[in-house]
């Protein structure tokens, strides 16, 4: 999850105008202004990208799962993927050194399963959410002690889950805006190579998963996609297993639609898989009409690109619910950004969706 507001800020102009021609185009028709009602007469949203043989999926807050029945019964009717939002990031992981829980990842695990749902591991390598006990021995680590650790922690995580995550998010968040990479304690420690070792370490841990660089903002054109872009090319050249990109997709109405179609295929090129990992489209509130018109078009031109580009394995909105959104805590004054509203009922954005995947319901993955 990204803390942090689009390098890009252009305004939204583009956005609020935008269409969804281009998919239309491709399915020989204009988009239905119909609207299907929520999850019945198979017009569930994972129903519908299933015929695209698209994975569309949500993070999972586990504080609701198992205690909001309506909660449950959206997350396990509307996606066909899951990622946790917290439960698999290191603090939580291994609170203190050595000492292990599981037990909400696992109880995530098993829901998917009943629900024959896949599951996005986030995430192994990230400069934030490390545990208190690595944070404070960490500037007296030696190189050596660090590699040892960080590479304890891969195989540590990875061996409990094996077998049972489809895509894993190895290494989050690696880059600053300028395309230099961020002055983490990995980068500090270890240097640039700790990226690679990552993703050797993830391979040899669990050869079965798919294995993803993620980060926000890499969506625009720009350094840091650049660097992102210049970090993968070289670990495909060395043979590095890395399988794809994730795109975290963190909208704003203040801001145009990045052209996703374009840098997926630009990524494609080198033969990795592509995945929208974060998707909402926040706003300043009260949400007008205009806004909310910018929200629903952010929303349908991300999965319009998605489907788009053959290589674009999984759609995946970050949180489904407006009452659990991360948004609100980390831009005042914004919010509204996802595809039900505080009390789980669904909005225009989730109609958006729905009507661009049913408009794609038979055209080929290109």
């Amino acid at each position: 999850m990204s803390l942090h507001p689009p390098a890009r800020r252009r305004r939204a102009a583009t956005l609020a105008a935008s269409t969804t021609l281009a998919l239309a185009l491709i399915a020989g028709g204009a988009l239905s202004a119909s609207a299907a009602t929520e999850g019945t007469g198979g017009q569930s949203l994972r129903a519908l990208a299933q015929r695209s043989g698209l994975r569309i999926g949500t993070a999972i807050n586990t504080d609701q799962l198992g205690s909001n029945a309506r909660y449950d019964e959206i997350a396990a009717s509307q996606f066909s993927s899951v990622t946790p939002e917290n439960v698999m990031k290191w603090d939580a992981i291994e609170p203190q050194r050595g000492k292990f829980d599981y037990a909400a990842a696992d109880e995530l695990i098993r829901f998917a399963k009943q629900h024959h749902q896949l599951v996005r591991g986030h995430t192994l390598v990230w400069y934030n959410q490390l545990p208190q006990w690595l944070t404070d021995i960490g500037p007296s680590l030696t190189t050596k002690q660090a590699t040892a650790i960080l590479k304890q922690h891969i195989f540590d995580e990875m061996t409990h889950f094996k077998g049972r995550i489809w895509q894993w998010d190895v290494v989050n968040e690696a880059f600053n805006e300028d395309g230099t990479l961020r002055d983490n304690l990995w980068l500090q420690k270890i240097g640039p190579s700790y990226i690679e070792k990552a993703f050797r370490w993830a391979h040899q841990a669990d050869p079965k998963a798919l294995l993803f660089y993620n980060d926000y903002n890499i969506e625009y054109g720009g350094p840091k996609q650049d660097g992102a872009y210049a970090l993968v090319k070289g670990l495909v050249k060395k043979g590095v297993p890395i399988d794809g990109v994730g795109f975290q997709t963190h909208l704003d109405t203040q801001y145009d639609i990045p052209d996703l179609r374009t840098t997926m295929q630009r990524f494609a090129k080198l033969g990795l898989k592509t995945a929208e990992t974060e998707v909402d489209v926040r706003t300043t509130l009260p949400v007008t009409s205009v806004e909310l018109s910018a929200q629903k078009a952010g929303y349908s031109e991300t999965l319009q690109a998605c489907l788009l580009v053959k290589a674009c394995i999984s759609y995946t909105v970050w949180g489904f619910g407006d009452a659990f959104s991360w948004i609100p805590g980390v831009f005042p004054g914004e919010g509204a950004a996802d595809i039900y509203d505080e009390h789980l009922v669904a909005k225009p954005e989730y109609t958006s969706l729905q009507t661009v995947l049913r408009t794609a319901n038979g055209v080929p993955r290109r």
